[in-house]
């Protein structure tokens, strides 16, 4: 499924591939990589609420701005919450920015083998093979509780707006 007008990168309209999550719905499963090539899926994080922070590339400033803004809020977080950074870096790429950026609290994770987190969440941007910026809440059992598509990719999302309906489910 193709959606058009939702995102620009730069200015320039960009098409997602996937269909829209809205909040209420159950999520399909999905695999992406850790740093070490381990596939990870929804049961990985079973029982927990989970955050998705979704990045187009850390090696950009606002990818790396969100990223360590995460990591901030991450250390303050329950241990029943887990935050996710998802992006179409390579693994070996997640693991040397993160190292070096002392990300330690967010799980940085790659969807780059096969987009089905992209589809799965309706992220996947058609023209570029990136991720759409974005953030979802997961509750504990998989249904989506918040949504956040941001309308111009090179712009930061509106994290506190997030968090509000993250205290909520907890």
């Amino acid at each position: 499924m193709e959606r058009a007008g939702i995102i620009t990168m730069g200015g320039k309209p960009m098409t997602l591939l996937g269909k829209a999550l809205k909040v209420g719905d159950k999520v399909a499963d999905f695999t992406l990589l850790d740093e070490g090539l381990a596939p990870l899926s929804l049961k990985d994080f079973e029982g927990k609420v989970k955050v998705f922070s979704v990045t187009p590339s850390l090696d950009t400033p606002v990818c790396d701005l969100q990223l360590h803004w995460f990591n901030e809020d991450a250390a303050g977080q329950p241990g029943d919450v887990v935050v996710l950074n998802v992006s179409m870096d390579l693994p070996f790429a997640i693991k040397r920015f993160c190292a070096t950026a002392g990300i330690d609290k967010v799980k940085a994770l790659s969807d780059h083998r096969d987009a089905s987190f992209g589809e799965a969440f309706g992220v996947l941007i058609k023209e570029l093979r990136l991720l759409a910026r974005s953030l979802f809440i997961l509750d504990r059992e998989n249904v989506v509780r918040y949504v956040q598509i941001v309308p111009e990719q090179t712009k930061e999302p509106d994290y506190e707006d997030a968090m509000k309906v993250l205290k909520e489910i907890l």
